[in-house]
């Protein structure tokens, strides 16, 4: 096989990403996948006869507009909004709807609380400025502290924008908020449990942690910053599922150049004399390039595909130490017709528009805490925190003619069960959650016709997530912006001269954004001109 300039180890989105970006710069660009499919955890899967499945990551509205506009996947690929944000049914029958229209919302918070109702565009206003500085950082590469030079001051000048917005009494704000617990924050600003855990669910969906711990008002708010709705989370789906999306990528980088191929795994990535020189794949061929660049997780990329011995005591150690911690199963349920939540709206095609937003099954941030407590002693909770989504409502094509797909992100579910293992308890944790969702949904066994279980192995065993993490790494404020992968390469740069990073395990990290992609392809081509 010819030599390339660049291999792209892993056609995971971020993987394309970097893959188009250098193609479309002039590079030859080829792409290696261990699996049969491009697309990693960001891929649509028939899971059953005519009901096709976002299996791992969901959603879609997160992509970064500079990647969609650069790469031009706007034509490529449709993406579906919902008017809304987030759906949260109480056990009681009520119900808070979130809008992307305030004036809607605040309507709904009056239900609960005048007061509330009057703290909520103060609220949105000054965490929507938090979020643009933090939307800000997301495209800058990090500095490699303690060594900041010149280059690191001139990036960090496009952070200057968003400050001023801020304003100089809110840059304190921002400093206060960023490490505070998302219960705290929420505590300053509203009274209801129930508009607490509405905006606060979301601070949970990239860590394992809950909402009572230090620095989870950060991850809401990097959710905030990339969400395209202007308030904490997004409510958007790519018709086709998020392998309409990865195949666009796949596609764009193609028509750039970049050479993709599939059933060919990466055994290791091959140094001579302290520089890259290629990667042997695990057929046995050796393939010739300049730049390998690695779309696998941190731990993967420098224990792995390149030799720890040849890294250094501090960088291997501080690799080691990295958490991945996952704690959330995913279960697609295959429904004969759209369920009835007991406290959806009267006005059939108002609960429809209810329920084609993300739904929050979480009675208060109290419930979220005291399930997150379970795991952190090896055991799941009677009553998992459910972040569901029925994709079919938005686009049919997702199911059978009048049928429905159900998606669940179920948590806690921690990777290591305390004298136990997964393969003896995955069915029984989907029967809580069934259990859980009963309380909505009361006929919700009756409607099922299938379901898919991933537990966090099964997220390690299938798809290369290690302990079933897919953000490669916690989101948590030691593992964030120059500490992310670790301090000293947070610049997309490995120890090893032509070697680089572009996974999710690097800043800024969670979701299906390609910051991280096209971040790395801006480092690769500085270097390279």
């Amino acid at each position: 096989m010819a030599a390339s300039d660049v291999i792209v180890i892993g056609a995971g989105h971020n993987g394309l990403v970097a893959a188009a970006y250098l193609a479309k710069a002039g590079h030859k660009v080829m792409v290696f996948e261990k699996r049969s499919r491009v697309g990693g955890a960001a891929i649509t899967q028939e899971i059953f006869p005519g009901f096709k499945a976002s299996t791992v990551a969901d959603g879609g509205g997160y992509l970064s507009q500079r990647v969609r506009d650069d790469l031009k996947l706007d034509a490529r690929v449709e993406t579906l909004h919902s008017d809304a944000v987030a759906f949260c049914p109480q056990p009681d029958g009520s119900q808070l709807t979130i809008w992307r229209d305030t004036a809607r919302t605040v309507a709904e918070i009056a239900r609960f609380s005048e007061a509330d109702a009057a703290a909520y565009p103060n609220f949105i206003d000054l965490m929507s400025r938090i979020a643009g500085v933090l939307r800000g950082m997301m495209d800058m590469t990090p500095p490699n502290l303690p060594n900041v030079g010149l280059a690191d001051l001139r990036s960090g000048l496009s952070l200057l924008g968003p400050l001023w917005r801020l304003g100089r009494k809110n840059i304190s704000e921002l400093l206060r908020h960023v490490p505070m617990s998302t219960d705290d924050m929420l505590r300053e600003h509203f009274d209801s449990p129930v508009v607490k855990v509405a905006i606060g669910a979301s601070s949970i969906q990239h860590v394992s942690l809950g909402p009572r711990e230090t620095g989870t008002a950060l991850a809401m708010l990097q959710s905030w910053a990339l969400s395209g709705t202007g308030l904490f989370r997004s409510a958007s789906v790519i018709k086709g599922g998020m392998g309409a999306l990865t195949g666009a990528l796949a596609d764009a980088a193609r028509d750039f150049g970049a050479v993709i191929q599939t059933d060919a795994g990466v055994e290791r990535v091959v140094i001579e004399g302290g520089r890259v020189t290629g990667v042997k794949l695990e057929s046995g061929e050796t393939i010739a390039a300049d730049i390998v660049v690695s779309n696998a997780d941190p731990r993967t990329t420098f224990f792995k595909l390149l030799d720890p011995r040849k890294l250094g005591v501090s960088v291997t150690h501080d690799v080691r130490n990295i958490k991945y911690r996952g704690s959330s199963a995913r279960i697609h349920l295959a429904l004969r017709e759209l369920p009835t939540f007991a406290a959806a709206d009267s006005d059939p095609t108002l609960a429809r528009v209810q329920l084609s937003a993300p739904i929050q099954i979480a009675p208060s941030l109290d419930d979220i805490e005291r399930a997150f407590d379970c795991s952190k002693y090896g055991v799941y909770s009677d009553h998992p925190v459910l972040d569901v989504l029925i994709p079919s409502l938005s686009d049919p094509g997702l199911a059978p003619d009048g049928q429905h797909l159900m998606s669940i992100t179920a948590r806690y579910a921690p990777y290591s069960l305390r004298g136990e293992n997964w393969d003896d308890h995955r069915e029984a944790f989907a029967d809580r959650v069934i259990e859980t969702l009963a309380t909505y949904v009361p006929g919700i066994r009756d409607l099922i016709l299938h379901r898919h279980v991933l537990v966090p192995t099964d997220l390690e065993r299938e798809f290369g997530l290690p302990e079933g993490n897919p953000n490669h790494g916690e989101m948590m404020l030691d593992q964030f912006f120059h500490m992310r992968p670790v301090a000293g390469f947070a610049d997309y740069r490995t120890p090893i001269k032509g070697v680089y990073i572009c996974g999710a395990g690097c800043h800024p990290g969670a979701g299906v954004t390609g910051i991280p992609g096209a971040n790395a392809a801006r480092e690769i081509l500085k270097d390279a001109n």
